[in-house]
């Protein structure tokens, strides 16, 4: 199999992001992938170790969220070939209420033979008008 890039990687992910949640987001990290989220409020795990772990965050997060798209998108590659950053907006609702919200979000990953080894989210999310 090709080596795949770490942007055409992130792509992907980006992709499937605009229309997830979906447990199909973690099939592009590593088994033992490390997810780092600092910014979580207090009581929330800022990280989580696994592909299987993300992928069960996932799989319950499709009960919470529904993602309607993302926007705003930049992606900046680095001296390091591995490590991409990328800068987005991410659109959606909470299912239970029907609110809207944007999340802002910076996402520095590295990329190895084609997986996410490595990934840290900052973001903030804003709630929209209804």
């Amino acid at each position: 199999m090709p080596a795949t890039s770490p942007r055409t990687v992130v792509e992907h992910l980006l992709s499937l992001t605009a229309t997830g949640p979906t447990e199909k987001m973690a099939d592009l990290f590593a088994e033992d992938a490390l997810f780092e989220m600092p910014f979580l409020p207090p009581g929330v795990p800022t990280h989580e170790v696994g592909r299987e772990t993300f992928r069960a965050h996932l799989a319950s997060a499709v009960d919470v969220e529904e993602f309607t798209g993302i926007d705003q998108v930049t992606i900046h590659e680095t001296a390091d070939p591995e490590v991409i950053i990328t800068e987005y907006r991410l659109h959606g609702r909470v299912i239970a209420t029907g609110a809207r919200f944007v999340t802002g979000i910076v996402m520095i990953a590295r990329v190895r033979d084609g997986l996410i080894v490595w990934s840290r989210s900052y973001s903030q999310e804003k709630p929209l008008a209804a």
